[in-house]
């Protein structure tokens, strides 16, 4: 028996099928006959599927314009001859059986299935449609429908004005809640360094990494004396790591709080060069490159390259003697942040000690981060913000890529992503989106990656903005940027002031603390966040039908609990009598069962359980164990397991005691973290005869792609 999906996985990727009517599709679902006949009428009138499952923004917004979400049923075709069975919206009914409950048949517990006698082939028939219904769940991104965003028209400027007046009211009010709870929530911590100030402790002696923190904040106090002694920072001696005669610095003295991440670069002897990249729906994005002065040619500005917007870059030229380039690296920040996150820790920042190690540094950026920019639209146009991390995965990252390879000549570039911007390159590596991609990616390093949800999400706050529905999410969070009051504050509270309140909101949030980060530098990490996002993309990650409910990036919600009692040995024996009702045959669920063993009867089933295909780049990745935000050990137990077969996973790592933002500024964190970046880098590179060796790493072989054994799968007939 063979099933086809197209033009399911087709639908799923251009937005028009909703999470909640593919999951209906799985369940109770018998709509009247008048609403099959209007779904009929809507279907034949479709716009063809755009090639590769992306949508172009013309053809987006014809389907926009619609204001409803229309699709063709996929099929599965039964071994019977001339004959096909319908899984999706109204037809599921039939293909498990009549008068059955869905949820039964799927789960076992929920719904009571009529306990009569059945032949042996409707048993069959009923298992492998079901596995029909749940390859299909399990091939599915979570890429849910845009809302209308169609051309202005005479009300557009009201409604905006409408959803803009009360989103600043709402979203305001539930600001306030949060930071007076998170000032509140730090009463008990407040009232402990009172505590020991009054019997004369220091409560900081408590810390971890105490006695480092003041070596580090004795370096820099000699360093700010120095500076302001000396006119030239060509006279200033030593850094913390005895790099100044290297490396010396053209920025000095007091730390000025500024969210500019040339201003650090300068403090530690490098530069910072801003480039603009447009993507193909029109986007401009800023994409940083981190490099040593000393090692270019600047020609002047009359022979400078033209930008996106007319803007002059500097033409920079390896000086003559420099025969080999450096080997380029690109990295993505996480959710609410860009890429400065990677430059606010002196030489310990990963962007700064990666670029004086020897590799060619990249800092890119999110649509709309640090400053909203569109080649058509201004950012008063809900238009402006209608994406999701869709939208980033397939347009903005493969451009940010693009332009690195087109500027450094190099056909492949190491990539790595923190948090959000590890599951941009999980889904856009997805073998039903770019993957493509893959093949400009010599390694792919994933730091805190958010694949899977933590108990976070479970938070009153984060549950409250989940279980609202999606009108009212409008009206409290608008349909432009995310809470922009947030970004004003920052040009009106005092630098200092800021980072304060913003650490306690997040922290609170959160649960991160700053144990491990040296605290004296605290203010300025949060300098850089939070940057602007749109409401759609957090409708995304914390709304009804996106990633907070789902708890996976590429995952429908069901097949991420079979997934958790497949990994949870505690509860086997529980797990197989809630099987047992619906599924006798476990060796038929590929997806409980690794690759599905019966290879034969599940055909192209197995195959629909992965996400990537042959083309993904080699992964390595870095989890904190006291991670709560997401949960990194479930996705490294699916790439250990094997339920990726394609995925080469040539290095990981959980390190316990790390929180979410310690695998970036841990005090610890070069040692932990920062040389296993490097040597996986180099050991992954392809073209090490081309490019310098980075310190360290002379004595490194290359890490040669082992051949990945991929299960042998029936795929039946076409």
């Amino acid at each position: 028996m063979a099933r086809t999906l197209p033009a399911f996985q087709s639908q799923v990727c251009e937005g028009k099928q909703t999470p909640s009517q593919i999951e209906a599709g799985a369940e109770i679902l018998q709509d009247d006959a008048a609403t099959a006949a209007t779904r009929s009428s809507l279907t034949a009138g479709q716009d063809e599927p755009v090639a590769s499952g992306l949508c172009s923004q013309t053809s987006h917004d014809k389907c926009c314009l619609s204001g409803m979400s229309t699709q063709a049923s996929p099929q599965v075709h039964d071994s019977e001859p001339n004959s096909h069975r319908e899984i999706g919206h109204n037809s599921v009914e039939n293909a498990i059986g009549p008068g059955a409950d869905v949820r039964y048949a799927r789960f076992g517990r929920e719904g009571q299935v009529e306990k009569e006698a059945q032949s042996d082939t409707n048993e069959k028939s009923m298992q492998q449609d079901e596995l029909g219904t749940m390859a299909a769940l399990a091939s599915k991104p979570l890429c849910p429908p845009l809302r209308v965003r169609g051309p202005p028209s005479f009300p557009s400027p009201f409604r905006a004005l409408f959803f803009r007046t009360s989103a600043f009211v709402l979203s305001s009010t539930f600001l306030a809640v949060v930071v007076v709870a998170a000032l509140i929530t730090s009463i008990p911590t407040l009232a402990k360094k009172v505590i020991y100030i009054l019997t004369f402790r220091d409560i900081n002696t408590l810390r971890p990494f105490y006695e480092e923190e003041c070596r580090r904040a004795d370096t820099r106090r000699e360093k700010q004396r120095a500076w302001e002694h000396y006119e030239s920072a060509e006279n200033i001696g030593g850094d913390q790591e005895g790099t100044a005669d290297d490396y010396p610095p053209t920025e000095g003295g007091k730390d000025r709080l500024l969210c500019d991440v040339g201003y650090y670069a300068k403090r530690v002897g490098l530069e910072v060069d801003m480039f603009h990249v447009c993507t193909e729906d029109d986007f401009v994005i800023s994409l940083w490159h981190v490099y040593d002065p000393k090692e270019y040619l600047v020609q002047d500005a009359s022979e400078a390259d033209a930008g996106v917007n007319g803007e002059k870059v500097p033409r920079k030229v390896l000086k003559p003697q420099i025969r080999k380039p450096k080997f380029p690296v690109l990295l993505l920040p996480g959710l609410l942040q860009s890429s400065g996150a990677y430059c606010c820790n002196d030489d310990d920042s990963l962007a700064f000690w990666l670029c004086k190690s020897g590799f060619d540094v990249w800092l890119g950026n999110n649509r709309c981060g640090p400053l909203p920019n569109h080649k058509t639209f201004s950012s008063s146009d809900p238009r402006m913000w209608s994406w999701t991390i869709r939208h980033m995965a397939t347009f903005d990252l493969p451009a940010l890529v693009s332009r690195v390879l087109a500027e450094t000549g190099i056909d492949k570039l190491g990539l790595i992503c923190h948090s959000q911007g590890s599951a941009e390159t999980l889904i856009a590596l997805a073998k039903d989106q770019r993957p493509e991609l893959g093949e400009k990616l010599s390694v792919f390093c994933a730091l805190a990656p958010a694949a899977y949800a933590g108990p976070l999400v479970d938070r009153m706050c984060l549950r409250f903005m989940r279980q609202i529905p999606a009108f009212m999410f409008q009206m409290t969070f608008g349909i432009h940027a995310f809470i922009p009051l947030i970004l004003q504050m920052q040009s009106l509270l005092n630098p200092r002031i800021y980072a304060w309140l913003g650490y306690r909101v997040f922290s609170f949030l959160f649960k991160w603390s700053d144990l491990r980060w040296d605290r004296e530098l605290r203010d300025r990490l949060f300098q850089f966040a939070p940057v602007y996002v749109s409401a759609e993309a957090m409708q995304w990650w914390l709304g009804q039908d996106g990633f907070a409910r789902h708890r996976c990036i590429l995952f429908a919600g069901e097949v991420v609990e079979y997934e958790e009692r497949r990994d949870d040995v505690a509860v086997k024996t529980s797990v197989e009598t809630f099987m047992e009702p619906a599924i006798e045959a476990k060796a038929d669920m590929p997806y409980l069962n690794n690759m599905g063993r019966d290879s034969s009867r599940t055909g192209d089933n197995v195959a629909s359980t992965w996400w990537y295909n042959e083309q993904v780049p080699p992964f390595a990745m870095w989890v904190c164990g006291k991670d709560r935000l997401v949960d990194g050990q479930r996705l490294l137990r699916r790439f250990e397991s094997g339920r990726e077969p394609h995925v080469q996973l040539v290095h990981s790592k959980v390190i316990d005691e790390y929180e979410h933002l310690d695998i970036l500024w841990a005090i610890d964190a070069a040692e932990q973290v920062f040389y296993e970046i490097r040597e996986v880098l180099w050991k992954t590179c392809h073209v090490r005869d081309r490019c310098r060796v980075p310190e360290g790493c002379e004595g490194l072989r290359r890490k040669h792609q082992s051949t990945i054994a991929i299960p042998e799968v029936s795929m039946g007939e076409p």
